[in-house]
């Protein structure tokens, strides 16, 4: 029987996949045709879904963007053979866009069915924690810290320090906590991994467990992810029953729970102790540091916090090894990053590469440069709280270090494009509305300086004592950068200033008085 693929990914269901799937399981019906119809994971070429595929004896077939009014001049066509039509992009690993990729963490997003067990299973899966019920827990921190893997939320700390801290935290109880609570703006790996392959996310988390001693585990959802939901609770539930999760993991007597809990609407809750907070049913304020989540976290107890796409990689170091993943990457930035392409662009969606790429070419090459055709004149990098940078500074290599040395970030990861009409004193203004309607309010630079600096923001464009006011920005930028609890409003100056400097024509400015 000839398998036909089409995603279930929100972004494919949000573009009409559902729709599309239904018209082809009624074609095949009223034609007599017996199709298999297999609803995976996006490739992440999100301009050309719904995109279909058909398995042939030479590898899937791809057939993109198929409408319902498309489907029967695809039966016409014969393109359950691969037959020729003006929707057929041939075979879906020959694509430019894929082949130029590093698939690591997303193998198998794209290609199996996500909810499939066996299919997880027949595509390599829980070979990494099958592995690592062989050896110890300190062996275990070992691989993933030789792996060089960092935290891919935002501050990327060396995963596995912070491992290796519970690890040797004794206490009768430990928490595994992955923080799905993914809210920066033109960002979707997280989501991507929970809906298209959500056993890689359960399989590193249950290795995390088995490592440290943790027998507990919480996915920390964002809330607007109801698909996801869905596909995590019955992924779960599978794994119960077959022995992947439970009291005896795979007959080895080690015990790993695993359940999901709805996240509070609130971005700071992605800050790791403002989560912690919310997930043990408070109000999700920042925590003091120290004690770190490390040695004092979920209930008072050692708690391991990564985000998705870290957790996600952890099943392929263990399988392949720790040099596998080592070899990928640049400097102090090893293995792969898979980075979110959105805002004015043509060609929208996700990538996954080694360290190294440089913006130009994920703008460009993968891109395919703005969707409007006007110059790109600027990308924010790392969310909301990421830098603004110009044009100047494309060819920057995807490296933590070297982002770092242009006081920028690479955060989740995500990639929003503007082309020459943005308004940067508009996108400055923004950053700080943003973090005044975000902000928990704990801490007064934050909490206040937020405000003020929409106040002084506003005076700045409609010309009010203008030399005064941009150092009065300054001023207010150092504060909340110095003087914050946490990232949101330390970094809330990132956005602003990197608007300021860069692009100083927008705020009324000359280059000679930006370096005043």
């Amino acid at each position: 029987m000839i398998k036909v693929f089409v995603p279930r990914d929100s972004t494919a269901l949000s573009l009409g996949a559902d729709r599309t799937a239904k018209a082809i399981a009624a074609e095949a019906q009223k034609r007599g045709i017996e199709i298999e119809l297999v609803r995976n994971g996006s490739r992440g070429l999100f301009w050309l879904e719904p995109f279909v595929e058909v398995a042939t004896d030479k590898g899937r077939v791809a057939y993109a963007p198929v409408q319902p009014k498309d489907v029967p001049s695809l039966f016409d066509a014969d393109f359950l053979h691969a037959g020729a039509h003006p929707l057929n992009l041939g075979l879906t690993e020959s694509l430019n866009w894929l082949k130029k990729q590093q698939r690591l963490t997303f193998a198998r997003i794209g290609i199996t069915d996500p909810v499939s067990l066996d299919d997880y299973i027949a595509h390599d899966g829980y070979k990494g924690l099958a592995n690592a019920l062989k050896m110890s827990g300190a062996d275990i921190v070992k691989t993933v810290t030789d792996s060089g893997l960092r935290g891919r939320g935002g501050a990327a700390f060396p995963t596995g320090i912070k491992w290796n801290t519970v690890l040797n935290s004794p206490a009768d109880q430990k928490y595994i906590v992955c923080n799905a609570d993914e809210g920066d703006s033109g960002t979707y790996s997280d989501r991507m991994v929970m809906e298209d392959d959500p056993y890689v996310l359960i399989e590193g988390m249950t290795i995390a467990g088995v490592a440290v001693g943790a027998t507990q585990g919480y996915i920390y959802l964002r809330s607007e992810y109801p698909h996801a939901l869905k596909v995590l609770n019955e992924a779960i539930e599978k794994a119960n029953q077959a022995g992947y999760l439970g009291d005896n993991i795979c007959g080895s007597g080690k015990a790993f729970h695993l359940e999901v809990r709805r996240a509070a609407g609130a971005y700071v809750c992605g800050e790791e102790t403002s989560l912690l907070e919310s997930l043990e049913g408070k109000r999700g304020l920042v925590r003091f540091k120290p004690p770190l989540p490390a040695i004092e976290g979920l209930f008072g107890k050692p708690t391991v916090v990564n985000n998705v796409i870290s957790l996600a990689t952890i099943p392929i170091i263990l399988d392949k090894g720790a040099q596998f993943y080592a070899d990928y990457g640049m400097g102090r930035s090893r293995g792969t990053l898979p980075i979110q392409l959105a805002g004015n662009l043509k060609q929208g969606g996700l990538v996954e590469l080694a360290f190294g790429a440089t913006l130009r070419e994920l703008l460009y090459d993968f891109g395919g440069g703005s969707a409007s055709g006007k110059p790109i004149r600027a990308v924010q990098v790392g969310g909301p709280l990421g830098a603004y940078l110009p044009e100047s500074q494309f060819d920057t290599p995807l490296d933590y270090e070297e982002f770092s040395k242009l006081w920028a970030v690479l955060g989740h990861g995500g990639i929003v494009a503007f082309d020459d009409t943005v308004d940067m004193a508009k996108m400055a203004r923004y950053a700080f509305e943003f973090c005044a309607i975000e902000s928990c309010g704990k801490c007064t630079p934050c909490r206040i300086g937020s405000t003020r600096g929409v106040e002084v923001m506003d005076k700045i464009t409609s010309g009010k004592d203008h030399a005064k006011n941009i150092q009065l920005v300054r001023d207010l930028s150092d504060t909340m950068l110095n003087g914050s609890l946490c990232a949101l409003g330390g970094m809330t100056p990132y956005p602003v200033l990197s608007a300021l400097n860069h692009f100083p024509e927008d705020f009324g400015l000359n280059k000679k008085e930006v370096a005043a």
